[in-house]
């Protein structure tokens, strides 16, 4: 019996959000890998979605390099943060990552509201880039712990939000509520001559029915209430923006694609600012691959292995799993999922090209173990799944081979 194996394979993932990012991954599933086939060709290409890990991701395969900074957290505290500096082509272009200054894993588990979260920092992040004369500015966008419509951004950029007195409101989404006017007059002058690039899912969007406080608040900690409260205080946010901000003209700031990215970041970015929405890989594939031809690698692969914290019914708009998939769906290249949780809705990503989905937990456990234990567990899965695909592979085999000997009688 002759079992065909696969001599490459391609493993693409994205992070894992509060866990692992999308180089560490890589690797462990390509460790799992070869304890099964120690001699294939890996292909090891974690994929920049905008979420952690992406600055470093950039930096490496630009030659550039990572930039610390001091700045505001998202629960007010003050966190180190990394931008990347690009190198190469890249001259005069920053990367900066939402989530190294407001993302999740900044929100202590006992403190999660998504209504006093502020994405302050970010806006710090840009300020940081501008100093070292930076006029190419991508924000990535993901992983984030925020719902202030990229309010606490534009303050620290010089943007003023004032309640009915004439007041400054203080950060948080919560509080958009008591909004009634914005002066953009103290804004940084800088960011005239500064192209600003929000690298982002552009199916998420600020407000209404699939708004992001309806999809994302409870994953950031919101209750029922709560999730009603912040949404209300995104369609102020989102009438004053419309009114108030410079660059609103001909923006749909409520539903237009992108504005809900990051907890409405890119509808404030968009309005206040003038930044351009693009989807996330059309905005970071070219610079966070380096030379890497991504579809020249998947066409060349026997299985493609692609990863994510959770495949669920969020998986196949935007997310990187989709994005592979289709890819590989184009030039017939099977393709395997692995995460760490499946969730509603999940089989939805066989329509657009996942074969085979697989949680990297087989036992029930907290979820702060998963997280810790991340690595480990992803090195076993890949294992794991890779002895089923060539499971499969033997019983095709012999089949085949049955059926040779049956034709031979």
């Amino acid at each position: 019996m002759s079992m065909t194996v696969p001599h490459r394979i391609l493993i693409a993932p994205s992070g894992f959000k509060e866990s692992l990012d999308a180089e560490t991954v890589a690797r462990a599933i390509g460790a799992g890998v070869r304890r099964v086939l120690p001699g294939v060709h890996i292909d090891l290409v974690p994929i920049p979605d905008g979420g952690e890990g992406t600055a470093a991701i950039v930096a490496r395969t630009t030659g550039g390099d990572l930039v610390p900074a001091r700045v505001t957290g998202p629960v007010g505290q003050t966190v180190t943060a990394r931008w990347a500096r690009l190198g190469g082509t890249g001259a005069n272009t920053a990367v900066v990552e939402m989530a190294a200054a407001a993302g999740l894993r900044l929100v202590p588990r006992g403190d999660r509201d998504p209504g006093a979260t502020t994405t302050r920092g970010v806006g710090e992040l840009v300020l940081a880039a501008l100093d070292d004369g930076m006029r190419t500015i991508i924000i990535g966008c993901g992983d984030s712990g925020t719902s202030d419509g990229g309010a606490g951004a534009l303050a620290a950029l010089g943007v003023v939000l004032r309640d009915e007195d004439g007041a400054e409101l203080p950060d948080g989404g919560r509080h958009l509520t008591r909004l009634r006017s914005l002066d953009f007059s103290g804004l940084d002058p800088r960011l005239a001559d500064t192209e600003l690039v929000l690298a982002c899912n552009i199916t998420n969007v600020l407000c209404g029915d699939h708004g992001v406080a309806r999809v994302f608040g409870p994953q950031k900690g919101a209750s029922p209430e709560q999730v009603e409260h912040l949404s209300a205080a995104l369609e102020n946010w989102a009438a004053i923006l419309t009114r108030d901000a410079p660059h609103a003209t001909g923006l749909d700031v409520r539903l237009g694609g992108g504005t809900g990215a990051s907890g409405g970041l890119g509808a404030g970015l968009a309005a206040g600012l003038g930044a351009s929405l693009v989807a996330r890989f059309e905005a970071l594939l070219g610079i966070g691959l380096g030379r890497v031809d991504l579809d020249d690698l998947i066409a060349r692969a026997d299985l493609v292995i692609t990863a994510e914290g959770a495949i669920d019914y969020q998986t196949p708009h935007g997310k990187v799993p989709a994005e592979i998939a289709i890819r590989a769906q184009r030039v017939g290249v099977p393709v395997l999922g692995l995460a760490g949780s499946i969730g509603d809705g999940a089989p939805a990503v066989h329509d657009i090209g996942i074969a085979a989905i697989a949680s990297i937990m087989t036992i029930p456990m907290p979820l702060q173990d998963a997280v810790d234990q991340g690595e480990a567990l992803l090195r076993d899965a890949a294992e794991r799944t890779l002895r089923l695909v060539l499971l499969g592979s033997s019983i095709s085999a012999r089949q085949t081979d049955r059926g040779r000997h049956l034709q031979s009688l």
